[in-house]
């Protein structure tokens, strides 16, 4: 429900017609997907079940309420996603009678057209699945839960991010957003990237969550783990290649700030087990989330943005 709040202005004037924060947040994401809705023919939503693609799933479902929501969902898989995350993203899509689209990195494995890394890492190889999958089934939109607060390559993207018949982004190609005018026109075989959360921060998405009562897989609350470190990171044993020889297995107390592949995504030190308290330790935080536990992300300085132009999310 949307809340009103009174506004005191310079002169003391007060306005009892003023969104929350949080609410303009809402109202501006469920545009998006209406304006999408009306434009494109076959969007789908990258849902993973991470709690941006929750939150995601949660808008669209109160942008069409009480029809279904008029998109598919689309999971690339690495084979090495935490158990509790696709046990989440099942319950959830049967839950809703929604289409779930799964393109898996292991198929492309088995059949030689990718190869494993040396550092055991899936995430960077989901490129060629997702490009894949966006082609064959002809999707010409694709939401994605990335914020510009997570990481400076994604700070550069607009809401409607064009990406060419190869699924490649050009940031020279950018189109202005001025007055909350999305530009979706795009050529035969194009296709446009769109972000909902794009002016959300992570405080803002957790905030939600609480407000909203959104479920969330346990995993991002603090739970018992066995992990060990590398790279200044709580990573997950498993069999993508970890613990590796001198590297110890410890059980700590630990939660997820963001998840992904088990073998680049970190735990964090946390006795967090409730919204409060992921609240409170994230207004705290001064990195964000991905800094703070990506190593996909410290591969190179320009990782993620080298991705970004090869099609990745």
């Amino acid at each position: 429900m949307t809340t009103i709040v009174a506004q005191t202005g310079e002169e003391g004037t007060v306005s009892p017609y003023a969104l929350s924060h949080l609410d303009s947040l809402e109202s501006e994401a469920v545009h998006i997907f209406r304006e999408v809705a009306g434009e494109f023919e076959r969007p789908v939503i990258l849902f993973s079940g991470g709690k941006d693609s929750i939150v995601m799933l949660h808008l669209a479902l109160k942008a069409f309420s009480p029809a279904v929501i008029p998109f598919s969902l689309l999971h690339v898989d690495t084979g090495h996603n935490f158990p509790e995350v696709l046990e989440y993203r099942d319950r959830v899509v049967a839950e809703h009678g929604l289409r779930l689209h799964v393109a898996s990195v292991q198929d492309y494995i088995d059949r030689g057209a990718l190869k494993e890394r040396p550092d055991g890492t899936r995430n960077p190889l989901q490129t060629l699945p997702l490009t894949e999958k966006i082609q064959s089934e002809k999707f010409d939109a694709v939401f994605g839960g990335g914020r510009r607060d997570e990481e400076k390559a994604r700070a550069k993207e607009r809401v409607f991010s064009l990406r060419d018949e190869f699924s490649q982004w050009d940031p020279r190609r950018q189109r202005p957003e001025l007055w909350n005018l999305y530009n979706g026109r795009h050529a035969p075989g194009e296709h446009v990237r769109v972000f909902p959360l794009s002016n959300w921060t992570e405080l803002d998405v957790w905030q939600y969550i609480a407000r909203e009562g959104i479920e969330l897989p346990e995993i991002y609350f603090a739970h018992e783990r066995d992990v060990f470190q590398r790279g200044g990171m709580w990573l997950t044993a498993g069999e993508w290649g970890g613990p590796k020889d001198g590297e110890t297995v410890e059980k700590r107390l630990v939660r997820y700030r963001t998840v992904g592949d088990m073998s680049c995504t970190g735990a964090v030190d946390s006795d967090a087990v409730t919204l409060d308290d992921v609240i409170a330790e994230i207004a705290a935080s001064r990195l964000t989330e991905r800094g703070a536990t990506r190593a996909d992300d410290k591969l190179s300085e320009a990782a993620m943005e080298d991705r970004k132009r090869e099609g990745y999310f």
